[in-house]
């Protein structure tokens, strides 16, 4: 019997609770009906006048200024070699000598071949004096001088071949010290010192290139390459930004030095090359670069953070917060993108609030409890949380 009493007393509380749960939840929702929707949690920041920078981005490699493969000029033994493998080397600099024995050799006998034609000619000269007066009393025929004066000329003929001789035998000798045909940086030794080294081998002693300045290969789209023809031909020269592999770090600035005789039917795309000082080394030959050529600045336009921008069947939109606190949808057409800004042409004021986070809960009249943004650069409130910067797609600048 206590049992059952109090079996029916909890089941008699239970329902009570429970009846009195009801009439609570039901008059909270009565209450939060009469209070109409929700307000939407959204980041906003106001759109901007300001001056957006037109980029022209293209995949590139670096190339050394100047690229010399040293040789021997003459057929010797290698004696010595003067510089460290990867040591940076002034025009000017012995890199390497070359026996120089049988070269001195021939320059001596070049020197006694002169003596002695040297002395040749002084006897012809003499006897063709002789000659002349003889000739001059009638003592004997012209023809007999003449043929003295051919001798004497003979001989300075020879003179002069012997002295070219020993000009060539002190070039050799001159060619026996291999010296830096420019300034640059010495790469790997290839070939040691004892081996014996000819004018015509394929292989050089060592490869000296030129780090400073640099140059950078890249490619743009063909259709992007008239204002930049339009530049050269005003004598501007065009920054020219070097970015590392992943298009974050900017690596090193420098300005457009020409472009291609010929476009890549194949890929639509033309060569430019560009100059850098490098005096800090960044760069170096046959190194990945995601070059950004700076073509124009369009100023005064409209600027919002790339966040902002939202895609549709319709096209790119906008949220717009009115002053009501309510959210309305607004086609925009995009411009330029440059990092985290996007150019509006159309579609929105400047000082406009815009939806840069939140916009996932958003309809068109959707009520927001607006917060400042995040602070992201390039926008006086900040881009929202969502959407970082836009990377280059090495495609040049943003179209609609």
């Amino acid at each position: 019997m206590w049992l059952l009493i109090i079996g029916g007393l909890a089941y008699a509380g239970y329902t009570y609770f429970e009846a009195t749960k009801q009439k609570q939840d039901a008059a909270k929702a009565n209450k939060d009906a009469k209070k109409g929707p929700r307000a939407v949690p959204v980041a906003a920041v106001a759109s901007r006048i300001g001056n957006i920078p037109i980029y022209l981005r293209g995949l590139g490699s670096v190339a050394a200024f100047n690229t010399v493969s040293v040789k021997s000029r003459i057929d010797g033994q290698l004696e010595a070699i003067h510089f460290q493998e990867g040591q940076f080397v002034n025009k000017g600099d012995l890199l390497a000598e070359i026996d120089p024995r049988p070269y001195q050799v021939q320059l001596e006998q070049a020197q006694g071949q002169l003596a002695r034609d040297q002395a040749q000619l002084n006897d012809a000269r003499v006897n063709m004096e002789r000659y002349k007066a003889l000739w001059e009393e009638k003592v004997i025929p012209k023809q007999q001088y003449d043929t003295q004066a051919a001798a004497v000329g003979q001989n300075e003929g020879t003179i002069a071949s012997d002295q070219a001789a020993i000009n060539n035998a002190k070039l050799q000798l001159l060619y026996c010290k291999i010296t830096a045909p420019l300034s640059g940086r010495a790469g790997l030794r290839l070939v040691d010192v004892g081996n014996i080294v000819h004018a015509a081998d394929a292989n050089g002693i060592v490869m000296v290139e030129q780090l400073q300045p640099i140059s950078v290969l890249f490619t743009i789209p063909a259709d992007d390459l008239p204002p930049v023809l339009a530049s050269l031909r005003r004598g501007v020269h065009l920054p020219v930004d070097a970015y590392d592999r992943d298009d974050k770090n900017k690596i090193a600035t420098g300005t457009l030095s020409t472009v291609d005789n010929t476009i890549d039917a194949t890929t639509g795309t033309s060569r430019l090359k560009a100059q850098f000082n490098n005096t800090d080394n960044a760069l170096f030959p046959n190194q990945f670069v995601n070059c950004r050529m700076l073509i124009g600045t369009r100023s005064n336009a409209i600027i919002v953070p790339a966040p902002a921008i939202q895609r549709g069947p319709q096209g790119p939109y906008v949220y717009v917060i009115k002053p009501d606190n309510t959210a309305a949808v607004a086609p925009v057409t995009v411009g330029i993108t440059e990092g985290n800004d996007v150019e509006v042409l159309s579609g929105l004021e400047a000082n406009e609030q815009v939806v840069v986070d939140g916009q996932d809960k958003l309809q068109d009249g959707s009520k927001v409890d607006t917060r400042a943004s995040g602070g992201a650069p390039g926008s006086p409130g900040g881009a929202g949380k969502k959407g970082g910067g836009h990377k280059g797609s090495g495609q040049g600048r943003k179209k609609t």
